[in-house]
């Protein structure tokens, strides 16, 4: 198949694992003998915009005749059989969709999080999970002002929600989740049941191991407190005064809105490692070489692809039986889940490690049988070309929609334009 990837790229200072799952299915497809094809926006830069271009990102992250106008030129040269979206905001918009049904290319949504309820896209706010917006309701984020912290800021975000609703229900063929639980949290979208799909991101094999493992537990990821970073240093300072001579080290590696707290409460704890920002293939190097990797998130995750990434390095993960944890982690299998908000739960699962690495040993080399089994790159192909077979064989595109088009003469390849939608 020709498949054009349309994403917004977030920023390059923040390490993205949304960027990175987008790069690896399109490396996937591509050797999969797929004609993969890229249509893509980088946030990094918006900083070399001028000041009225960068002040109208408030409506053209709305809609953007300008990226209608791209992405249609490029369609009717490349013409894909589909067109998979992942990420629109803020500098391509929902007027991608707009420019696939011109030109009749059916569409695959993937929702990497909760943007198109959220308007912070990750249903958390005061330090907890937060539902006031699940339902669809737009007043509650402008009320607290969950995008960058003001009202002003997230009233033009709810904004293109509303406009945009009908947008995404509308001119999607087919709807893709990364885990069951973000779908259950997601159905204030109202989307088609039969339309919808779950497809886990999958994640590649751990680089092989060069040493032996060490009797530490990592982190691995952001520091900020969505991740859980306070509520792990919690955690930690009980574990070590229930265990003041325990040996088990805590490798933290990663950098954010945070650093500067973790640096100083690590400073004074030879227990503690702080390894800081790293390349990723280091930072999986690392991952591998634990006992292992602990996910403490403290928002709902709608995929936690680190505990994946342990689990094919053979490290079992310790993670909150919330959010997609559950589905992703069989406790006392293949992995550890504590009580979710329960310091104490989460030491004690150090404490476990600490008692038992024999244990953990064997719950590693269960993780990476379930790696194998259900997230490693041929079982996501094969999800994949499922959800594009499925589109091209039920396009979302009416009739009357197609006849007039101006470019109703084409019709992506093994497509009917015309073909009557589903619901």
């Amino acid at each position: 198949m020709r498949v054009m990837i349309v994403h917004g790229r977030y920023r390059s200072q923040a390490p993205s694992g949304e960027n990175r799952v987008v790069d690896q299915e399109a490396a996937l497809l591509a050797s999969a003998g797929h004609t993969v094809e890229r249509f893509e926006r980088h946030s990094d830069d918006i900083a070399s915009w001028s000041a009225a271009r960068r002040a109208a990102l408030v409506v053209t992250s709305v809609r953007s005749r300008e990226v209608r106008r791209a992405l249609e030129d490029r369609l009717a040269t490349v013409r894909p059989d589909v067109v998979h979206v992942h990420n629109t905001f803020p500098t391509l918009s929902p007027s991608v969709l707009l420019a696939c049904r011109d030109l009749g290319v059916p569409v695959v949504a993937t929702l990497h999080n909760y943007k198109l309820l959220c308007a912070s896209g990750d249903f958390f706010r005061d330090g907890r999970p937060c539902h006031a917006c699940a339902d669809g309701a737009l007043l509650p984020a402008v009320r607290h002002g969950c995008y960058r912290g003001a009202s002003a800021t997230t009233a033009p975000v709810s904004l293109g929600l509303a406009v945009n609703r009908g947008t995404w229900r509308d001119l999607v063929s087919a709807y893709v989740f990364i885990s069951e639980s973000q779908r259950r949290l997601m159905s204030g979208l109202d989307l088609p049941v039969d339309r919808t799909f779950v497809k886990h991101n999958f994640v590649d094999p751990a680089p092989p191991r060069t040493g032996p493992t060490d009797h530490a537990v990592a982190y691995v990821g952001r520091l900020d407190e969505a991740k859980g970073v306070r509520f792990l240093m919690e955690a930690w300072e009980q574990f070590g005064r229930a265990h003041p001579r325990s040996g088990l080290v805590l490798r933290i590696v990663g950098a954010g809105p945070l650093s500067a707290e973790v640096e100083a409460w690590a400073r004074h704890r030879p227990s503690v490692d702080l390894v800081g920002q790293v390349a990723p293939e280091q930072a999986r190097r690392l991952l591998g070489g634990a006992a292992a990797v602990v996910v403490p998130s403290a928002w709902e995750e709608t995929f936690g692809l680190v505990a994946v990434e342990a689990m094919a390095a053979g490290v079992p993960p310790i993670a909150p039986a919330r959010g997609s944890f559950p589905e992703l982690v069989t406790p006392g299998v293949d992995g550890v889940l504590f009580r979710p908000g329960e310091a104490a739960s989460l030491a004690a699962s150090f404490e476990q490690l600490d008692r038992s690495p024999g244990t953990f040993a064997d719950l590693g080399r269960a993780g990476l049988r379930t790696w194998h089994r259900r997230f490693r790159p041929g079982v996501g192909l094969d999800r994949l070309e499922e959800v594009y077979r499925f589109v091209r064989e039920n396009p979302r595109l009416l009739p009357a929609e197609v006849a007039a088009l101006p470019n109703a003469g084409y019709a992506p390849a093994g497509t009917t334009a015309g073909r009557s939608r589903r619901s």
